[in-house]
Order: C-alpha cells, then structure tokens, then sequence
C-alpha cells in the first residue's frame, strides 16, 4: 500500500525544486515505490570539495532533499507541512564523479514526526553515505515564506 497522499510526478517534484538549493546542485528525483523515493546528484564542480571528491555537506544536502520531499508527500499540503528537524549522515566512501543517488525510505509516520532513512550510494550502487532525518509535521503555513 502506497504512503503518498496522491501520486508521484517526479518531473514536477524536480521543477519545485528549480528555484531553491536542490536545484542548483543538480538535483533530480528519478525514481519511486510504495514507501520509499529516489534522487540523483551531480558529483562536479557544485557539488565537489577543494580536493576533487564528494563533499559531505552535498551529500547531506541530497538526503535532506529527497527525505524532506519524501515526507511533505505524505501529507494533505492543505493542512500539514513537514520540516527537517534533525539529520546525522556517516559518510563512507569517496566519489569523484559520476552521479550520486540517495533514496529516502520510510521508517516511522506519526501525527508530530516522521523518521527517514536515506543511503546515498554511486553508479555502481556502492554505498557513499548513510543518514537519518526527522521532519516534524506542522500545522501547514507556519514557518513559511509570505
């Protein structure tokens, strides 16, 4: 049984995001099942460290991206929002280019929060990053923009 509260446009979920941080590193939301959803990353100029890997903070980034996302698509946007409100990342391995591909899945739903597990992983489904986020659910319009 699907978590959604309607079904996934991945293209639109990519375009919502053209504005703000996710999309100026190149994000893109590539896939999705019942319970879980997937983005990709450009590892390049944008999202790379002074020394030509991954930096940690794209990689958290990313998770924080496709877990945020993930959880505000589980709601009723008429009456519920969810925020990031803790997330720890343990970053295993290197990765210089290519792309980079985190997918959030759901790990526990409640009426106040929501708690995600994200694995980031590269081309070769290796396993980059590993993360945890919890969004608070709140009422819809308070803490926004406007």
């Amino acid at each position: 049984m699907s978590i959604w509260h309607s079904p996934l446009d991945l293209d639109a979920l990519t375009a919502g995001c053209a504005g703000s941080m996710p999309g100026l590193l190149g994000i893109e939301f590539v896939d999705a099942g019942d319970d879980w959803l997937r983005a990709r990353m450009p590892v390049d100029q944008r999202t790379r460290q002074p020394y030509g890997r991954l930096h940690g903070g794209a990689s958290v980034a990313l998770a924080e991206t496709v877990a945020s996302v993930a959880a505000m698509a589980t709601l009723d946007p008429a009456t519920s929002a969810a925020v990031g409100m803790e997330i720890n990342a343990n970053h295993l391995r290197p990765v210089g280019e290519g792309f980079v591909y985190a997918t959030a899945i759901s790990e526990a739903r409640g009426r106040s929060s929501q708690v995600w597990t994200i694995r980031v992983t590269d081309q070769a489904e290796r396993l980059v990053c590993l993360a945890r986020m919890t969004a608070a659910v709140i009422p819809a319009g308070r803490g926004g923009v406007g």
